[in-house]
């Protein structure tokens, strides 16, 4: 038996629209989308993309830039 559950697909319409901007008001708090993904139990392309249809502005990746020390 696998341990996966069962996709959970929201079409369009307030279920969606109401998870969407949750996600973006956690989003712009600081949450990362791996997080989001993970608490919520989705993919992190199913969380991109309700963030995206959400009007999110993403940040970019990765942390604080690393320096060589010579």
């Amino acid at each position: 038996m696998s341990n996966t559950t069962p996709a959970r697909r929201l079409t369009s319409g307030p279920d969606r629209d109401k998870l969407a901007a949750d996600l973006k008001k956690k989003y712009d708090a600081g949450a990362s989308i791996r997080a989001l993904a993970e608490e919520t139990g989705r993919s992190y392309g199913g969380v991109h993309r309700l963030l995206q249809d959400a009007g999110a502005t993403f940040r970019s990746r990765g942390g604080a830039p690393r320096h060589n020390q010579s």
